[in-house]
This record gives C-alpha cells, structure tokens and sequence, in this order.
C-alpha cells in the first residue's frame, strides 16, 4: 500500500532508477553472449530474471523484508509516469504538433507511429494506459504479495526484456523467443485481474460490470497477446470505447483485432482513462495488501 501511494504522488525514481540500470546489463549480456537461437535467447532472459530474483530476496534477507518489499515494488510500479506520458502526448495532440505526439508516443507503446493521424495517436494512448495497469501497476502489486521482492523484481526484469527482445524481427524472432514467453506467463494473472476489476468499477465510468466482463470474455483472446486484450476489452467496454484496428510494427502493416463496441477514443477519453488506470490500481492495491496480511497470519498461524 505505502509502495502504490508513494508512486501516486511521487512517481517512480527519476534519477538513476536500477530499471534503467538493469537494461543495461542487458543490453551488455546481449553483446556478450547473442547467438539467433532460442537456447542462447533462454540462457540470457532466466538468467537474468533469476538473478533479479535472487538479489531482491538477498536484499530482502539482509534488512527489513516489509521495507525491501515496500522499495522494490516503488521502483516497479510506473502508474504516474505511464499517466504522466499519456498526459504529454495528448497535450501535443490538442497542440496540433503532431510529429512531437508521434514521437511521444513511443514512449507508450511500440508501434510505428511516424504515418499515425491525430485520432490513431488518441486511440494508442488509451490502448496504452489499459495494457500497462496491467503490467506496471497491478502486476508488480499482485507477485509483491504472492511472492514478495522477489517476485516483484523478477517479474520487472521479465517485463523490461520482452520490451527489449521480444520483437518479431531478424534479431529476436528466436533470441528473443524466451522473454516474451517468460514475461507472458508473469503477466498471466495480473492481466485478469486488472480485468475483472475493471469490471467490478465500470459503473463508475458508465459501463456495467455484465458487459465489460462479457466483452472481456468475448475480445480478449482475439488479440495475439494472452494478456494484452484482457485489460484492452475491459477498459473499452467499460468506457463505452472501441479500440483495436490497423497498426504498423517493424515496417509491416497489421490488423489487430477489434475490441469493444462504442465509439472511437477522442481526446477527452484519455482522462477518462487514466481515472479508470488510477481506480484500479487503489483496488488492488488494497486487494494485494489484504491477500498479504492474509498470508502472513496463515503463516504465523501455522508456526
């Protein structure tokens, strides 16, 4: 809890944030060891995701477990900065500077965004802010309180990878093989939570919780993702929005799937979205705290 409300107010580090660091081992341990195979991608990627795992619990052995947990969560958890790009780029947008917008943009998604027109921008934001509640607020929440420091570092180091070596090119189609499978299974149950929470706050934003749920069911596996239109469908459908469409990955043209069956997300959707973004994360944030303490009395219980 005190890890989230930090982030709500404070935002994550801003000056030497060991994510930034962790990247650049990385992209060191890439140099060293590289070869266009998926048994050379999956020594690199579970190394180093174990090794994130095992320092954050030496960390966690060596002080005040509550504290490491309470720090590294901090660092994992990237809801202000995520609603504070959003904010950026729909500013530029509103600007008419809509080069500087695409060039923001990437800092939200990876897609191409060089051709994108104002309205193709908008609906990236809002695709954006619901995929990562997902992957940089309520996941980093939810492996804190199933696996502690832990989990919460091996899960950012899984997701950091995928960022950077799980793309269909040359380069990684193999290499990076192992990070997107690695990160995928770590983001597994915090994409269905983040949509059934979503779910539950809907009538908070104009939806219900029978139809975000329902078009969550119905458009989330439509996506290539097993997690990304989870969350997707569910902030579409309780928004009243319809996301998904064409895009541009790597120079090559792709069709996602529709989601959701409202409206296109205009400008003034993206605040309706990072409240939705800022809702579920309190939600559970105050689920993972209560599933803690619950484990921690078990286990206090049994000793």
């Amino acid at each position: 809890m005190a890890a989230y409300g930090i982030d709500l107010l404070f935002g994550d580090p801003q000056r030497l944030h060991p994510v930034a660091g962790f990247g650049t081992i990385a992209s060191a341990a890439e140099r060293r060891f590289y070869a266009p195979t998926r048994r050379r991608g999956a020594l690199v990627a579970g190394g180093l995701v174990a090794g994130s795992a095992a320092l954050a619990e030496l960390l966690a052995r060596q002080g005040s477990r509550r504290l490491c947990l309470l720090a590294v969560t901090w660092i994992a958890i990237g809801g202000r900065t995520l609603r504070r790009e959003a904010e950026a780029v729909t500013e530029l947008v509103q600007r008419d500077e809509l080069d500087a917008a695409r060039f923001r943009l990437r800092s939200l998604c990876g897609r191409d965004a060089r051709d994108l027109s104002p309205e193709e921008i908008i609906r990236g934001v809002v695709e954006s802010l619901a995929e990562n509640t997902s992957d940089a607020v309520v996941a980093p929440l939810l492996w804190g309180a199933l696996a502690g420091p832990a989990g919460v570092a091996a899960h950012r180091a899984a997701n950091t990878l995928d960022a950077m070596f799980g793309h269909h090119t040359d380069r990684y189609a193999r290499f990076g093989w192992a990070a997107a499978h690695i990160d995928d299974v770590m983001g597994w149950p915090a994409a269905r939570l983040t949509a059934a929470l979503t779910a539950a706050l809907a009538p908070l934003f104009g939806g219900s919780i029978g139809q975000t749920l329902a078009t969550a069911r119905r458009d989330g596996r439509l996506h290539a993702s097993p997690n990304a239109g989870l969350p997707e469908a569910a902030f579409a459908a309780a928004l009243g929005l319809r996301l998904g469409g064409p895009i541009v990955y790597n120079g090559e043209r792709e069709l996602m799937p529709t989601v959701g069956d409202g409206q296109q997300p205009q400008i003034g959707d993206v605040k309706r979205a990072e409240r939705l973004s800022i809702a579920v994360g309190v939600a559970a944030a105050l689920a993972c705290a209560a599933a803690a303490g619950a484990r921690t009395r078990r286990a206090g219980a049994r000793q």
